[in-house]
């Protein structure tokens, strides 16, 4: 019977699969369902858990990887996501003549795929990787094609060629153990992208040969689905790629570059000012489409660039893309698959409701339709996005979807179906630090979903381990205003998750709530079907990660300096299984010491001031005590006690200089600040001690000014070399007294016999740029600028973003005034100013500090 069973259901589904239009892309270079001729529409995100680092990671937590992506994809329908991308891991699944592996990867791949397909999610596959299957960890000696050969040969070796072809027939013609359907019949598989990443080099016919070759063993499958292959990796064979019988290219955007190794800060919305794609020409006359197979604002970890990027995506063209990539939640805590991104609903709430919004971008900016240049297009049809205050919304008549705290009016309340928030909004009070949804159900109902606090712990960007927590999920109640009419003021509340029994009635819109999923409704009964199906679940659906605050978390940055007089702020993140019973500052005056209770002024931050009565320079050195049970830890130690106690011998404390308002500003210094450089990598960079006294030299050679960029042939030589240093911090710690700074002094030296042309430039907040030329010697010497004579310059895109082949300077119409309040970051230049004979000759800096006097 149970045979029977399966083999109806198999005998459906391949009806379905039969009766279901695919895709096809139409001489206009669209992708159309071939049933309706409408628009292909898609955005979503990559996730890896069949596969790699992803899949062992799950063995060795005792993670069930199948219920993982259950749970998963129940988050993905809640945001919205209606497509999904991998690029398969070929070398774990073939052998090296390209025969298909039945494994436990294929089948988890299956049952990824068919959970897809039930939620409604459409997929791009890549079958092919080309990588090992280590990353992060080291590669294993696996059997496939990709393992024997590597990504170079796997281009040229005619036996390497051949057994991909056969995988690629193999892999079509493979079929889905769960639904019956093989990959080239199923009709959510909208793409197929031949390869991830190929890095094309030699003649231009053997590179046609070779996606001829691709194009073929597909189709000898008997699929029928759009073929697409890789652009963005040597866009010098464009035409090549196109005249091989694909139907598109696919693109990458990594606008903020990767690995940079922690947080990166600055307004980045310019560096997402546009798309352009300079080969655009040939997708029109060949009537290809384009998609983009991977994006990331990497190392950055606020809310309001990806809507900005998914718009100008469609001003560009790009008709799908999906995000890289998505953390699985059960190794979220401690983001090890791929250090330089983050993401995850429960663990960067703010983030992926970033991405939802994004998702609704694609779903309603047209194709091509231009918005203008930043910062004119940071409100665009129902979108706009903040970087000041870290937000990104979307506002329809029936959604309001929104980042982080705001209080903007929704268009209509009235007509409002879907609310999905995080923070406070003109209609949503909450102080938690999770995501919340709210859905209408009926004139009377809504439906809460209300996720747990998150809380970054560490760095989520630099060197991560299974033993290294980076953010942790507490589940807490905490004060919840709703404002919607049909509510009113005292509604009633029910939780209907698993286990959950809360009831209670709200006083003036006011409950107290732990997350969980609620029917609130203005009558006290209701008649909502708690298993009814909804958005990839149950009416009564709640997933969520248990609560893992396992010891305490705590943090704290000190001020580097402070001007006479003025009083220290201090803020500490303090998170642990119990709250403390007090957090105090502690300090001496004189002998005597002194206490400043700091007070939670949002969940997991307390805050104080510290009157500061030095009327001389000098230090001002402190502790931190949390207080719990008659226990005291002391910070920065980290150890029981008190400081004042005789035997307590730990004597680190935090210090402070305290300073005259006319010391300079120091913006650089190569012993604390090179690592922290944004830069393109070249040999030869290496920081030094100097013959001073705790005195340290960045050097910098530039052999050429202008190389060959090996994924871009044809780009237009620029003769610059540029790097960029943050400074906000630093500007934003004197702000009461920067009206006394006169000038940039840089003391540096040429690190060649010929004098060196250096552009030094403050960057302010919009992403211009105000600067001014050095004529640095072969000798050590302190260069100034007048900050009256600095002009506005070209801003170059930092970090530089891949692919290549994108702007290299911010194209922009700004025209303002030089605000050193506005100023975020200095951008050294080596290019500015030399003739072309210069330009052709090597370059050396010395950079040692950089001050404002």
């Amino acid at each position: 019977m149970r045979y029977i069973l399966i083999s109806l259901l198999f005998i459906h589904f391949n009806s379905l699969a039969q009766e279901r239009a695919s895709t096809y892309v139409d001489n206009q270079g669209v992708i159309r369902w071939s049933n309706s001729e409408e628009e292909v529409k898609g955005f979503g995100i990559n996730y890896t858990v069949p596969f790699a680092h992803a899949y062992r990671t799950a063995e060795k937590l005792g993670i069930n990887q199948k219920e993982a992506i259950e749970k998963d994809i129940y988050h993905f329908k809640r945001l919205g996501f209606n497509l999904y991308r991998i690029h398969v891991w070929d070398t774990e699944i073939s052998d090296t003549l390209g025969n298909l592996i039945n494994n436990e990867h294929l089948d988890h791949f299956d049952y990824l795929l068919h959970k897809l397909k039930q939620n409604n999610i459409n997929y791009v596959i890549t079958p092919i990787a080309f990588w090992g299957n280590g990353w992060p960890e080291p590669d294993q000696n696996t059997s496939g094609f990709s393992n024997k050969y590597g990504k170079g040969d796997c281009l040229t070796d005619p036996k390497c060629i051949s057994a991909q072809q056969n995988y690629l027939t193999q892999f079509m013609n493979h079929v889905n153990s769960y639904n019956g359907i093989s990959y080239k019949e199923d009709p959510n598989l909208i793409a197929i992208e031949v390869s991830n990443e190929p890095h094309h080099r030699g003649e231009a016919q053997e590179v046609t040969k070779f996606v001829k070759g691709m194009v073929q063993a597909i189709k000898k499958s008997g699929c029928e689905k759009p073929i697409f292959y890789n652009m963005s990796h040597a866009v010098h064979f464009a035409d090549n790629y196109l005249d091989g019988g694909i139907d598109g290219g696919t693109f990458q955007w990594y606008p903020t570059g990767l690995g940079y190794g922690k947080e990166l800060t600055g307004n980045l919305l310019p560096n997402v000012n546009d798309y352009k794609i300079p080969f655009d020409s040939s997708f029109k006359s060949y009537g290809a489409a384009k998609l983009v197979y991977e994006f990331d604002a990497a190392d950055v970890g606020r809310s309001y660039i990806y809507p900005a990027m998914a718009r100008s995506f469609r001003s560009a063209g790009i008709q799908i893309a999906t995000h890289f990539a998505y953390d699985p939640t059960f190794m979220a805590r401690y983001n090890t698959e791929y250090n330089t991104h983050y993401m995850n609903l429960a663990y960067t709430p703010s983030k992926a409701l970033g991405l939802m919004i994004a998702a609704k971008v694609f779903e309603e900016v047209p194709m091509y339709k231009s918005f203008g240049s930043y910062p004119d297009n940071k409100t665009f049809q129902n979108f706009q996005v903040n970087y000041q205050n870290d937000l990104a919304v979307y506002n329809s008549e029936s959604t309001f979807i929104y980042t982080n705290n705001n209080d903007i009016l929704p268009k209509s309340i009235k007509s409002l179906n879907e609310i999905a928030g995080f923070g406070n909004s003109s209609i949503i009070e909450y102080k938690g630090k999770g995501a919340y949804f709210l859905d209408k159900l009926d004139k009377n109902s809504w439906r809460l979903e209300l996720m747990p606090d998150a809380v970054w712990v560490n760095n989520p960007f630099g060197r991560n381990s299974l033993s290294k927590t980076i953010g942790v999920i507490n589940s807490v109640k905490h004060d919840l205003k709703i404002i919607l009419p049909n509510l009113g003021n005292d509604y009633f509340v029910q939780g209907i998750n698993k286990n959950n029994t809360y009831q209670t009635q709200a006083k003036e819109g006011v409950i107290q709530i732990s997350p969980g999923t609620y029917i609130l409704s203005s009558a006290k009964d209701t008649k909502i079907q708690t298993g009814t199906p909804f958005k990839g679940g149950y009416i009564s659906s709640f997933i969520a990660p248990k609560d893992n605050v396992d010891k305490v978390y705590f943090s704290h940055k000190p001020y580097e300096e402070v001007i006479i007089g003025d009083s220290i702020k201090v803020e500490v993140q303090y998170i642990a299984p119990d709250k403390p019973d007090s957090i105090y500052v502690s300090y001496f005056k004189g002998w005597r010491p002194q206490a400043i209770t700091l007070t939670e002024t949002t969940p997991y931050i307390y805050t104080g001031y510290i009157p500061v009565e030095l009327d001389h320079a000098g230090f001002l050195n402190y502790y931190v005590i949390a207080t719990q049970n008659g226990k005291h830890i002391t910070y920065p130690a980290q150890k029981e006690g008190l400081p004042f106690q005789w035997d307590f011998y730990e004597r680190a404390t935090y210090n402070v200089k305290v300073i005259p308002k006319h010391f300079p500003l120091h913006l650089f210094n190569a012993k604390d600040d090179t690592n922290d450089l944004v830069r393109q990598w070249r040999k030869g960079f290496q920081l030094v001690p100097t013959t001073e006294e705790n005195e340290y030299e960045a050097q910098m050679y530039i052999e050429k000014l202008f190389i060959i960029d090996n994924e871009n042939l044809n780009a237009e030589p620029i003769y610059d070399y540029t790097f960029k240093h943050f400074i906000k911090d630093n500007i934003d710690s004197r702000e009461d007294n920067l009206a006394h700074f006169t000038r940039i002094n840089i003391k540096a030296r040429s690190l060649t016999n010929t004098p060196l042309k250096l552009q030094v430039a403050l960057v302010m907040d919009n992403g211009i740029s105000f600067g001014g030329l050095v004529e640095i010697a072969d000798k050590t010497d302190i260069y100034s600028i007048e900050l009256s004579s600095l002009k506005l310059v070209k801003t170059v895109t930092l970090p530089r973003p891949y692919p290549s082949f994108l702007p290299y300077y911010f194209d922009h119409e700004l025209s303002d005034s030089f605000d050193i309040n506005r100023v975020e970051s200095i951008q050294f230049s080596i290019g500015p100013g030399l003739n072309d004979e210069e330009q052709k000759q090597a370059h050396g800096l010395g950079l040692i500090a950089v001050d404002l006097k």
